[in-house]
């Protein structure tokens, strides 16, 4: 690792060696005993070795010791204090920006424009929203959720993670349910933060589709919290880390005659029929919810022919060959999630007690057809 240049104040002043001359320098005016300052010290280094040495000067100088003039001469009022010296200026601008690694590395490259030796971020997979897009994005068309952030905001970067995640996880559903976020703080953005009534960080709101009103999001900042959330308000059926959830592609109706048709031998070719006439109703529903459901309701169908003519025993192989592919990391979400609903299908073909077939039937008709976007 290449320490950051420790600058002696005289240095400085003279600005006749380092800053001033033919390369850019961000300068950090710390104080031995600021405990920011020795929080900032691992990040400073990396900093350090994020740039070409003979192309970017990253240094720093005790403004409460030998460089305390210095730090005066600069108007410096507090630690750790940054300020960024153009090529071949001793007038500096000061950094107000975030100092976490990737915050600095981007304010450096964008200032000298050298690129760094540090490999970029992935993208966000929250969708970036600002002034230009908002409008655009959040008209009533679709299901979105924005966090209202400030870069230099600790919750917001310790929900980061969760946020990350969830929209991650619901990348499938970006037609219909977005998970978005704007940086509040930016000026630019500050006008749309008030008109929601935005007054500290994080700030989450729901805005529904066909809807005029928004909602406050007050729940638990994880994962499995956003990702309830967002299932409930946008009908959605994901489980975190975005596969689909145990109810995903089911049928209550077709879920009871899944578990007569594996438990009553003599009678499967009459729960075929039966089946067969309810798929046939799905069909023919014009409602969203049928089309949803008509488009999983022939699994059923076809899972039951296979265990007629290929026996019981296809069920736990067809089970088993589908669980090895769900753990393949290198197919298609789109594909994962039919995997998915076909388990959940298979999964139903259990016998169970008539008092179990009821509950589960009424707690999947909850979940399953209570939603129009289903």
């Amino acid at each position: 690792m290449r320490l950051s240049l420790s600058i002696p104040a005289a240095l400085l002043a003279l600005a006749g060696f380092l800053v001033g001359h033919d390369k850019p320098a961000l300068v950090e005016f710390f104080a031995p005993w600021c405990g920011h300052c020795k929080n900032l010290m691992p990040t400073w280094e990396q900093l350090a070795d994020a740039f070409p040495k003979d192309k970017v000067l990253i240094a720093k100088t005790d403004a409460d010791g030998e460089g305390r003039a210095l730090g005066e001469r600069y108007g410096v009022q507090g630690f750790p204090t940054l300020k960024w010296f153009p090529a071949g200026s001793v007038e500096p601008e000061d950094y107000t920006g975030g100092r976490d690694l990737d915050s600095l590395v981007a304010f450096v490259a964008e200032k000298s424009g050298v690129k760094s030796l540090i490999k970029p971020p992935p993208p966000p997979a929250a969708l970036t929203l600002d002034s230009s897009n908002f409008d655009d994005v959040v008209d009533g068309s679709k299901n979105v959720l924005v966090a209202f952030t400030a870069p230099w905001c600790g919750h917001c970067k310790n929900m980061k993670p969760a946020y990350e995640a969830v929209a991650r996880a619901f990348e499938q559903e970006n037609s219909h349910c977005i998970v978005a976020n704007m940086n509040a703080d930016e000026a630019d953005n500050k006008d749309i933060a008030h008109r929601y009534g935005v007054r500290s960080f994080p700030t989450i709101k729901f805005f529904p589709k066909g809807e005029d009103e928004w909602l406050n999001y007050d729940l638990p900042r994880t994962e499995a919290a956003f990702t309830d959330f967002l299932n409930e308000h946008c009908g959605t059926q994901r489980a975190p880390g975005g596969i689909l959830n145990d109810i995903a592609g089911r049928i209550a109706s077709l879920d009871a005659l899944a578990s007569e048709f594996i438990a009553d031998i003599p009678s499967r070719d009459d729960v075929l029929a039966n089946a067969k006439d309810l798929v046939s109703g799905l069909k023919a529903d014009g409602q969203a919810a049928g089309a949803k459901a008509a488009a999983t309701a022939d699994y059923y169908l076809k899972a039951m022919e296979r265990i007629k003519t290929k026996g019981d025993a296809w069920l736990a192989k067809e089970t088993g060959r589908l669980s090895n592919l769900l753990a393949s990391s290198s197919l298609a979400p789109a594909k994962l999630d039919e995997i998915k609903v076909k388990i959940n299908i298979l999964k139903q073909f259990v016998a169970k007690k008539a008092g179990e077939l009821f509950d589960d039937a009424e707690a999947a008709a909850q979940k399953i057809v209570g939603k129009d976007e289903l």
